[in-house]
């Protein structure tokens, strides 16, 4: 199971919406706008930012967020919603 960051949640409340664990288990959060789940994101098998912050230090995070975002140049909502709240 995924612990939500404080990151996250930071992240998330700049954006007017609110996280939970996700109920899909292959997925870390579900996002809510107004109430309503808009998304659920985040692969449970992979690391993001402040993951990696935490594991591996801010330097290695930073480049890892600089790759993240080279591969999702034209994201989809879920990968917009993903690179917002968790990159």
């Amino acid at each position: 199971m995924y612990l939500i960051t404080d990151y996250t949640y930071r992240k998330a409340q700049e954006w007017g919406l609110t996280i939970k664990p996700s109920t899909n288990p292959k997925k870390k959060i579900d996002v809510f706008k107004n109430g309503t789940k808009i998304a659920s994101v985040g692969a449970i098998g992979y690391k993001d930012f402040p993951t990696y912050v935490k594991e591996d230090g801010k330097e290695y995070a930073e480049e890892r967020r600089r790759l993240y975002r080279l591969r999702h140049k034209q994201p989809s909502l879920g990968e917009r919603l993903a690179l917002h709240l968790l990159w």
